[in-house]
């Protein structure tokens, strides 16, 4: 076994102390949490939370901030942070107007998010909760998981929420995009679990997975790796099948851990060619990883005019800063 560089009984703990170290004019650590927090925020503003189990950096700490998240909720890597920690997060993102939670659509997080909720309904403070499940890769959509265009969710609905907007509203905007993004990944090496150091499951090196989760789950299909081209093709017609043949679009190419940004704009090139669609939005790098697995995932986000504005709008959190 390899011998580890950092204790992974600490690790994620560590990691959020180094955040906050490199980013404290931006977050801050709640004290006896783990949870990470906006130094300031505009008053009476409707509360915006996140979360779910470590491993997927930049998300979600990262996005907190100005026009993004309130408050973002780290669990061990890959598990899910406990209803306390969610509560804690709601107390802290609550200014009055109430709290929305983005939860991907994960049994630990919903659960723990719920629980969560009860918690902060009795102490008063008003929350709404949208289940994000943009992976096509599972059939399902009651089953499907939350992955990289969960970033989008959040960009869109933090944008409005800057706005002064309700939680009503909030909710609304979440629910239109969560209704329009769609996703799906592929693995060309698995990741490795910190506690074990260990591969999440094993794959040749002539094999690539399609379809994969981000906390190490196989996917759906397992097949010879393919040409950037081909993987393009491949995920884009899985997930083109549930997006409007009219709507203009934003594009995400999003790299699992360990994808070099060389091979994600050749990845984005191959899939921009073979789109031939209006695409208003491209982002490309690591917006929702899984440790160090190579691979990439592909989102496309049908957008309208309202849409558009808000992932325009500014935005200032540790990972993404736009004027």
């Amino acid at each position: 076994m390899k011998k580890l560089m950092n204790d992974p009984e600490r690790i994620v703990s560590s990691f959020l102390d180094g955040l906050v170290a490199a980013n404290g004019t931006l977050i801050q650590r709640l004290e006896g949490t783990d949870v990470i927090v906006r130094r300031s925020s505009p008053p009476q503003k409707v509360g915006l939370v996140s979360g779910g189990g470590s491993g997927h950096e930049p998300a979600h700490a990262g996005y907190v901030g100005k026009g993004m998240l309130d408050a973002a909720v780290a669990g061990e890597v890959f598990t899910s942070p406990g209803a306390d920690q969610f509560f804690a997060a709601i107390q802290a993102a609550d200014q009055g107007e109430g709290v929305l939670l983005l939860i991907k659509n994960y049994n630990g997080d919903v659960m723990n998010g719920e629980m969560a909720q009860e918690m902060a309904e009795a102490e008063g403070i008003k929350t709404e909760m949208v289940i994000i499940n943009d992976d096509v890769a599972v059939n399902d959509p009651d089953q499907r998981r939350g992955i990289a265009g969960t970033v989008l969710v959040q960009k869109i609905t933090g944008a409005l929420a800057e706005t002064g907007a309700s939680l009503q509203d909030a909710k609304r905007i979440a629910e239109k995009t969560v209704s329009r993004v769609r996703s799906m990944s592929v693995a060309l090496t698995p990741c490795t679990l910190p506690a074990v150091a260990q591969p999440s499951f094993d794959l040749a090196e002539d094999e690539m997975e399609v379809g994969i989760g981000i906390h190490g789950e196989r996917g759906m299909d397992r097949r010879e790796v393919a040409s950037s081209e081909k993987t393009a093709q491949l995920l884009l017609e899985s997930v083109l099948k549930e997006i409007p043949s009219a709507a203009p679009l934003a594009l995400l190419i999003n790299g699992m851990g360990s994808t070099p940004l060389m091979e994600q704009h050749v990845f984005a090139n191959d899939v921009i060619k073979q789109l031939d669609r209006d695409i208003q939005h491209t982002y490309v790098g690591d917006y929702m990883t899984s440790l160090d697995m190579a691979g990439v995932s592909l989102t496309l986000l049908a957008v309208d005019d309202e849409l558009s504005s808000y992932l325009q709008a500014p935005v200032h959190t540790v990972q993404w800063t736009q004027c």
